[in-house]
């Protein structure tokens, strides 16, 4: 159920975002503000749908624990596997200050984390920050008409394989959007079962499978550039990834429903992505290349902390881990649909 949940989110955001950019050109809407919108969404779509599935379905420590990990693979894993292949160096100014602030924000989320809950006014200021954010980036994009626009936009002309209608656009947002919510039923599900028969908490599988799972758009792309030697690429990709997942994804999601903070995440694993941050981010601030001897660091580290999520050192030893109520059927995953479909439009 993990494994074909995984299946069908890659699948059916990649059919999303391959619609909705088509339909976006479609209505004459700037490639910069596509690329700035209907990509970051569609690529963070996976992501959104665990998480308001996770929290429709009674188990909010999915949703919360795919973002935290997500963030911790994406600086830890998805750029130290790429530096492996070849130094990430990358001197764009516009991504050395994309990194001042999801520094920032992550500071700002760990904040908010403490109180253990995140609230619905808290992620409707979460979200407003992220359309302040992308509005900002596109107004500075389009004025310097420098190398972000230029990579927004080859972005956008990299997307192969796009229909050629508004209906058949349409017909692919349909289809993506379907897959996006019965894979992430099927994930949660199996996430639940799986937890409960290797006797570790939901948040633990959140953290490691489930957010590996949802990072693999993001390893791949990163991995991509790093033999086409495009730092900047690979670095703004993770920038990018980590801004979407807190502002976007938690802010939208706590606004549906108040979403709890485990004490695992709240005393261990918020640390952990607020330290993954701090290691990573003075490289792009200088400019400085992330080495090989870096990236296998980065790696190793990130292979400890999963490791240690198994092994009770992130404060809930596998004795006490939670027993959770049986997985949801494909019927009731499937109830789930029309809610998540008006969530999600």
């Amino acid at each position: 159920m993990v494994a074909g949940g995984l299946v069908l989110l890659l699948i059916g955001g990649d059919v999303l975002v391959r619609g909705a950019v088509t339909l976006a050109q479609r209505l004459a809407v700037p490639p910069l503000v596509i690329g700035l919108t209907v990509v970051a969404f569609g690529t963070s779509s996976p992501e959104l749908v665990v998480s308001l599935d996770a929290v429709l379905s009674g188990v909010p420590e999915i949703a919360i624990g795919n973002v935290v990990g997500s963030n911790i693979a994406n600086i830890l894993l998805v750029l130290g596997v790429p530096a492996l292949i070849f130094p990430i160096a990358c001197d764009v100014e516009a991504i050395r200050r994309d990194g001042a602030i999801m520094l920032a924000v992550t500071i700002g989320f760990v904040a908010l984390c403490w109180s253990g809950q995140l609230l619905n006014w808290q992620g409707a200021i979460m979200t407003s920050l992220l359309c302040g954010y992308l509005t900002w980036s596109y107004f500075s994009a389009r004025e310097s008409n420098g190398a972000t626009a230029e990579t927004i936009v080859d972005e956008i002309e990299g997307i192969a394989a796009r229909p050629h209608s508004i209906l058949l656009s349409l017909t692919f947002i349909v289809i993506g959007i379907a897959g996006l919510v019965y894979g992430s039923g099927l994930l949660i599900s199996g996430a639940t079962a799986l937890a409960l028969a290797a006797g570790v908490s939901e948040t633990t599988i959140a953290l490691s499978l489930v957010a590996l799972g949802t990072s693999l758009p993001e390893l791949a792309t990163s991995l991509v550039a790093a033999i086409r030697r495009h730092g900047d690429v690979a670095i703004g990709n993770v920038i990018g990834s980590n801004l979407f997942n807190i502002l976007g994804i938690m802010g939208i999601t706590s606004m549906v429903a108040v979403v709890p903070i485990p004490d695992q995440i709240i005393s261990y694993d918020l640390w952990i992505m607020l330290l993954a941050g701090v290691l990573v981010v003075p490289f792009v601030l200088r400019g400085r290349p992330i080495s090989r001897r870096y990236g296998a660091f980065l790696t190793l580290a990130y292979v400890i902390y999963v490791l240690s999520l198994y092994h009770g050192l992130s404060g809930i030893p596998k004795s006490e881990a939670k027993q959770v109520s049986q997985p949801t059927s494909p019927k009731q995953s499937a109830q789930l649909m029309p809610t998540l479909g008006k969530l999600i439009a």
